[in-house]
């Protein structure tokens, strides 16, 4: 699993979304977004601002249970994608992008 940070970053990419519009998602500057991402260390209310910005959610995953989420996201990931992208002919994996098909078509 990529680190959260990561996760964030691929997730703006996915929506098609600049730092600079996290202004107006998320509350806070192109700057200090920028700066999250290059280099960390954000504190958790700025990681929860960032997260309904992104039309996301911040979750605690005890590890014992991490196995059964993961299949659980995939499987309905696969199930919700799979439509999608033999229409379009695409084949990507959970790994890939672990938003897939989480929000429906063009989120």
């Amino acid at each position: 699993m990529r680190p959260v940070l990561e996760q964030i970053k691929a997730r703006r990419i996915t929506l098609a979304l600049k730092q600079h519009d996290m202004l107006l998602r998320a509350g806070i500057s192109r700057q200090q977004y920028q700066r999250l991402e290059s280099k960390g260390n954000p504190r958790l209310d700025t990681l929860e601002l960032i997260a309904m910005g992104l039309k996301s959610e911040l979750l605690l995953i005890p590890q014992e249970k991490l196995s059964a989420v993961l299949a659980v996201l995939a499987e309905d990931t696969k199930t919700s994608s799979e439509s999608s992208q033999s229409a379009r002919g695409e084949s990507q994996t959970l790994a890939d992008d672990p938003w897939q098909g989480l929000l429906g078509e063009g989120e």
